[in-house]
């Protein structure tokens, strides 16, 4: 059995060296956790340590300040979602119950044609229909809605 050398294959296909792309990304990780207080300087000169060392030494542009942010998620809904039963939507004047904001209501469908699926908003008296295709289920359909418009 014959073998090509690595080298002669990425010469051949124009690719970079398989060496130099991994030092790349090895630094590229390094400045990125570094430059998010993430970087730990255990052990400076030695393993993974170093590659931010060596990186910072090659350039002084890489000691400079980073003006980063952390991201920091609030995974509290800004709104409130309301289900009614069929027997409070049928009292009373054949309205819904008055509620303070923003009052949405979905309608999705599929027949022979494919999926199609319609928002209201009440106050506003907006409304937006959309086809969504022969694939798409009744589900689907309705999880598309509450992601895009509520």
């Amino acid at each position: 059995m014959r073998t090509t050398p690595t080298g002669a294959m990425e010469a051949h296909t124009g690719l970079p060296p398989l060496e130099l792309v991994i030092q790349g990304e090895e630094r590229s990780a390094a400045y990125h956790l570094w430059s998010l207080g993430c970087w730990s300087y255990l052990h400076p000169t030695r393993e993974h340590s170093s590659i931010l060392m060596q990186l910072q030494r090659s350039d002084p542009i890489f000691n400079m300040e980073v003006d980063a942010m952390r991201p920091a998620f609030n995974l509290e809904p800004k709104y409130r979602v309301t289900m009614f039963t069929r027997e409070e939507w049928t009292r009373g004047p054949g309205t819904p119950p008055v509620i303070k904001g923003l009052l949405w209501f979905t309608d999705e469908s599929r027949t022979i044609e494919g999926t199609g699926t319609e928002v209201y908003e009440q106050s506003l008296r907006r409304s937006l229909s959309i086809s969504q295709g022969m694939q798409a289920t009744v589900f689907q359909a309705k999880v598309y809605d509450i992601l895009a418009y509520v």
